[in-house]
């Protein structure tokens, strides 16, 4: 095994050692795909590997409906409620702010390393999910472009 892999190597000891199933999958996965030499499925999974997980987690989070367990009735009763209307509000900010973090993360790649550590840490030890680099690329951006403002 060749030092390439160290850095995979320690995520999946941070994430075994976290106890983050999740993670340790997924390091593990990539792991054994450079091991059997599988490396040109990488650019595919890095291209559409992150829309095709937010279509398994969009579906994971549809399943209630789909199974009848929430009706129509069921979300319009929840649109009149303080906390259905907080959720909308807090769902269109969110989902305009991970926008932002794909935004950012492709224009500054070298902040990338740094949101994945960030997010393992918070993954591994604070029982935390791995969706948060787009979130935390949007953060970032918004601090960035607040931080530009002040200092012109």
């Amino acid at each position: 095994m060749s030092w390439d892999n160290m850095p995979l190597l320690i995520i999946l000891v941070l994430a075994v050692i976290g106890n983050n199933q999740s993670v340790s999958l997924a390091v593990a996965g990539l792991l054994l795909i450079k091991l059997m030499g599988c490396t040109v499925w990488f650019p595919y999974i890095e291209n559409h590997g992150l829309n095709a997980g937010i279509i398994i987690l969009t579906m994971a989070v549809l399943t209630p409906l789909a199974q009848g367990r929430v009706s129509a009735g069921d979300m319009l009763v929840a649109f009149k409620t303080q906390p259905g209307l907080i959720a909308i509000i807090v769902g269109i900010f969110v989902s305009w702010l991970a926008t932002q973090g794909v935004y950012f993360l492709k224009a500054s790649p070298e902040a990338t390393t740094s949101l994945i550590v960030g997010t393992i840490v918070g993954v591994c030890f604070l029982q935390g999910l791995a969706v948060g680099p787009l979130i935390a690329g949007g953060i970032v951006a918004i601090i960035m472009n607040l931080l530009n403002l002040f200092t012109q």
